[in-house]
């Protein structure tokens, strides 16, 4: 009896480990996807990586980073800010510069009242040696004169100094040279910056204090066409493009603008200067129509594809 259900035991062990083992080699059945991939509308269109920009007559968006070193002490501006040309943007602590602008303008205060001294006693005796040269002996009048000069060319140069001083002291406070909106703030109050901008904690590397762009009107694609695919870009009176957002259905037709005649790497891992990347792409970039029904932003990653246009387009 004990021997039968032993050998009934072990039937149904084998029969459970054949049934696992058939029930785990069953194929998944397979999560439909949370968007429709991207797909080429063209015959023969070329896939490329984009990045969307603010829409630039040339290059990206504009970084500024300040002509001298320094602690910021104030911020006049905010992220998504439009601003117009000439608006203050931060300013650094110029305490130090103030002190020596004062100083300079006193310099200038001293050198007038010298001058017109030196100057009213060289006019002086220059009239009682025109009404009797005896009075004054001709040396006496050279020196007097050679004085007044020498006064002058030493407020000239107070003046010169001041204005280096002002010149100076205006570098402080860091203005838009252009109309745009303020995209990121990449500095506090309080921190240190320098011309090659500011540190960040997170990335490691230095980057721009404050990155401007034009927000207003349409935006830009920047698509990086790789080195091997460059000679099937059609011509440029004939391409025409299509975007489609990252992980979303959105396609957006874009408008090409132009071809940056430079083949750079494709991308820099680390941001090392020391690093080399062999695979080479050519920018290309695109303009679109912003949509009120979609949220997009610059830096964020869409996927292009390139074709011509009356081109066969698959359906």
């Amino acid at each position: 009896m004990r021997n039968k259900i032993l050998i009934g035991f072990a039937v149904i062990g084998i029969l459970l480990g054949i049934s696992s083992s058939y029930i785990s080699g069953l194929p998944a059945k397979p999560q439909s996807p949370a968007f429709k991939p991207a797909s080429n509308p063209y015959a023969k269109g070329l896939y490329a990586n984009g990045i969307i920009e603010t829409a630039q007559s040339s290059g990206e968006n504009i970084n500024i980073y300040p002509e001298v070193p320094g602690t910021v002490v104030k911020i006049f501006v905010t992220e998504g800010q439009h601003v117009q040309a000439g608006t203050p943007l931060f300013l650094l602590d110029d305490s130090v510069q103030r002190g020596t602008t004062a100083s300079a303008k006193a310099q200038i205060d001293v050198a007038k009242a010298n001058f017109k001294s030196l100057q009213d006693q060289f006019r002086k005796q220059k009239a009682s040696w025109a009404l009797d040269p005896r009075s004054v002996s001709k040396d006496v009048l050279d020196t007097a004169e050679n004085a007044a000069k020498a006064a002058k060319a030493n407020l000239e140069l107070a003046k010169k100094q001041y204005e280096a001083a002002s010149a100076l002291l205006a570098r402080y406070v860091v203005k838009a040279l252009s109309d745009g909106t303020v995209l990121s703030i990449n500095t506090a109050v309080g921190s240190y910056i320098s011309s090659q901008g500011v540190y960040s904690s997170y990335t490691g590397v230095f980057q721009p204090v404050l990155v401007m762009g034009n927000l207003k009107g349409d935006l830009a694609v920047r698509c990086y066409v790789d080195e091997i695919l460059i000679n099937r870009i059609p011509d440029p009176s004939k391409i025409e493009a299509r975007m489609t957002i990252q992980g979303t259905d959105v396609n957006i037709p874009l408008k090409f603008i132009r071809i940056q005649p430079n083949v750079s790497p494709k991308i820099e891992l680390s941001s090392q200067r020391t690093e080399r990347v062999d695979v080479r792409v050519l920018p290309v970039i695109f303009s679109f129509e912003k949509r009120n029904s979609v949220l997009i932003y610059p830096g964020q990653l869409v996927d292009v594809y390139i074709g011509e246009k009356n081109s066969t387009s698959k359906k």
